[in-house]
């Protein structure tokens, strides 16, 4: 008997790749060199190159998943591409799970292994005599070195833990309390949908997003805070750059994972999308969502509790 083979669909060429490869170097060129330009205290063309890039990769990306959906409506995607998604998934998520591996590294090196190596022995007499390693380090090798005539100065207070009674009115608690509600609440969209309850998925669902939209108004409240009454900055020391680093890329992370459950949020109201048997678009942008909490519980403990 002659064995039956599914057919994997193969899509026609497309110029999309290249130019979302494009559009994502214009928008990390642009944004690299309007930091540099922001630094130096000057104006440069970097943030409009930054600015059409991200216009660019979004118009690409906006027609690359309409394809990709619509070939879905269509019937003409296999088991087999279906299981390429999942697995394209994990890999992107596993190489998200790397870059941010970095980041925390950085700090451990930063706080278990520079800090120690400055303040005792031959390095500390060659580099920095009589430096202290306290973290978060409130000064900058310029102040030790030229006092209060220092070019780049530390910041004036921290981020870290005010102590437990004092959380009701500290930002990173509520920020906290947001995303591991919207896990919840992301969660609990998911189980509706296995029980082909759209009404209930699209409320759950809804409300992950709006939770999503509040942590990141809650971050930009945190960030014009430690600008404008702490002297925290991108500037002020190693301190400074790490918060930012970390902080800052989780927020650009939040902000592309709550456009993701937008996306689903809205094809779903809209077009009547997903069922149980077929919601992957959902599924994926739901374990990208847990993957942020994750890292923000991380962050929690490590730059807030611990720092």
């Amino acid at each position: 008997m002659e064995q039956q083979h599914e057919t994997y669909y193969v899509p026609e060429q497309s110029k999309l790749p290249i130019l979302a490869s494009i559009g994502l170097f214009l928008t990390v060129f642009g944004l690299a060199n309007w930091l540099n330009d922001v630094a130096a205290d000057k104006d440069g063309s970097g943030a409009l190159i930054s600015l059409l890039g991200f216009i660019l990769l979004s118009a690409v990306l906006f027609n690359w998943f309409a394809s990709v959906i619509d070939e879905n409506m269509k019937g003409l995607n296999s088991a087999q591409v279906k299981r390429s998604y999942v697995w394209g998934m994990g890999w992107f998520i596993f190489s998200e799970v790397m870059f941010f591996s970095a980041f925390f590294g950085a700090l451990w090196y930063l706080r278990n292994m520079s800090l120690p190596l400055l303040s005792e022995g031959p390095t500390s007499e060659l580099l920095w005599n009589g430096f202290k390693a306290d973290w978060p380090l409130m000064t900058t090798p310029d102040m030790a070195a030229n006092g209060a005539a220092a070019v780049v100065n530390g910041p004036d207070q921290n981020m870290s833990n005010p102590g437990v009674s004092n959380w009701a009115g500290w930002l990173p608690f509520w920020n906290t309390a947001v995303l591991l509600i919207s896990s919840f609440t992301v969660h609990f969209a998911h189980t509706a949908l296995k029980k082909d309850d759209k009404k209930k998925f699209n409320i759950w669902l809804g409300i992950t997003v709006a939770l999503g939209f509040i942590f990141l108004v809650l971050q930009v409240e945190e960030y014009l805070h430690a600008y404008n009454h702490m002297g925290l900055t991108l500037e002020t020391g190693v301190y400074g750059t790490t918060f930012f680093m970390l902080t800052g890329f989780h927020g650009l992370h939040v902000t592309m994972g709550t456009f993701m459950l937008l996306v689903q949020w809205l094809r779903s109201i809209s077009k009547g999308h997903f069922s149980h048997a077929d919601c992957f678009g959902f599924e994926a942008s739901s374990w990208y969502w847990h993957f942020v909490d994750v890292v923000w519980v991380g962050l929690f403990l490590f730059v807030y509790i611990l720092g």
